[in-house]
């Protein structure tokens, strides 16, 4: 199969979907990987590197042209004009939080495999896993970094020093991102509250933790009051594939001192908090009601050689099953058909349409009346 290996165009976006030893194995099995001039530039991966694994270098409409197509984020509106029927894309999508995207796959007839809905037996998210990894650690340093004086935030240092208390930081779900920003919060000795859904998981983490953090149900009422006396608050909440729950109000950004941060990591899937939309890392932040709102929609990019190579340890074996079967490695792979979201003209995630209130087409149906 050619394979086609994209440079990332969003904004300060330096991850690339494959690193020189995937393109390697790759090639070792026949594949041929067509990589667009400078795509691993910004990870630390020339086209040196590329070469000497055996890809091909190319433009960036060669390596659209491919077979299949590996990325990192989403395709974005100049982009769509690479999409087509014959096309089997895998990307994170995160369609749920975005119509027009979907709207142009459905009208492309795009077979699109998104990573974040690829789903085990035990109910893991096996290519989200690294990302989120990535993102719950970026989501205190960011968050640290915001709280300073001269970045708009409130003055305070999450450690404390002897003599005066540490800061608070609450942490919005208990899943691989609540557990990786509660990690960074408690090394930076920060006073951590997290609350989540599931009462075991809360009894996992507080012995994880050795009882380090305050453990809530995430009520309503909880919400309000951990909030109310956080320097930090991270959104980590996830529903797989769907839009996520506004858990924190408009009204409830009076509960929060002035200058304190909220760093929504749920941004890409709409945000657990309703006043969060999509940023940049060129223009991370902006203030509602004397609150800091950190919204980078791809903030594993900061750290793109990190990223880069978490990423593909754990999608190469995708890749590489979708490269040797083609469409016919969904139909093998249960956890591979649960990343289907749009095939030949029809939604094949059940979240995203429920979402925007299309129809949805099971995605066994979907591929056979194309068969």
């Amino acid at each position: 199969m050619r394979i086609g290996l994209p440079k990332e165009i969003k904004v300060k976006e330096n991850r690339v979907a494959l690193t020189a030893g995937g393109v390697a194995t790759l090639v070792r099995r026949g594949h041929t990987v067509i990589v667009e001039r400078s795509a691993g530039v910004g990870s630390g991966i020339s086209d040196a590197d590329y070469e000497a694994a055996g890809a091909v270098l190319g433009s960036a409409e060669e390596a659209w042209a491919a077979e299949m197509v590996v990325k990192v984020k989403e395709p974005i509106a100049s982009e769509y004009k690479y999409l087509r029927p014959d096309l089997l894309l895998f990307t994170y999508l995160h369609l749920a939080a975005d119509r027009p995207l979907t709207d142009a796959l459905l009208q492309a007839g795009t077979v699109a495999v998104a990573y974040e809905t690829v789903q085990t037996s035990d109910g893991a998210l096996p290519l989200l896993t690294p990302m989120s990894e990535v993102a719950g650690r970026l989501a205190v340093q960011a968050g640290a970094y915001h709280l300073q004086k001269p970045n708009g935030g409130k003055g305070v240092l999450l450690g404390g020093v002897p003599g005066v208390a540490p800061g608070k930081v609450t942490v919005i779900g208990g899943g691989v991102v609540g557990t990786n920003a509660i990690k960074m919060a408690l090394g930076l000795g920060a006073q951590v509250t997290v609350l989540d859904v599931s009462h075991r998981r809360l009894q996992y983490l507080d012995d994880v933790f050795g009882g380090r953090l305050v453990t809530l149900t995430s009520t309503e009422e909880n919400v309000r009051a951990a909030i109310a006396t956080a320097d930090l608050v991270v959104g980590a909440v996830l529903i797989p594939g769907a839009k996520a729950p506004h858990l924190i109000t408009r009204d409830m950004l009076s509960l929060m001192q002035e200058g304190s941060v909220i760093v929504d990591v749920a941004v890409d899937q709409g945000g657990c908090v309703q006043t969060i939309h999509a940023t940049t890392h060129d223009d991370p932040t902006y203030v509602v009601d004397g609150i800091v709102h950190y919204g980078v929609a791809n903030m594993p990019g900061a750290v793109p050689r990190t990223s880069t190579f978490a990423l593909t340890n754990q999608t190469i074996r995708y890749v590489l099953m979708l490269a040797d079967h083609g469409v016919k490695a969904l139909e093998a792979d249960p956890a591979l058909m649960l990343g289907l979201n749009t095939a030949h003209g029809q939604l094949t995630f059940r979240g995203v349409a429920d979402a925007f209130g299309l129809p949805f087409t099971p995605p066994h149906e979907a591929l056979v009346a194309r068969a």
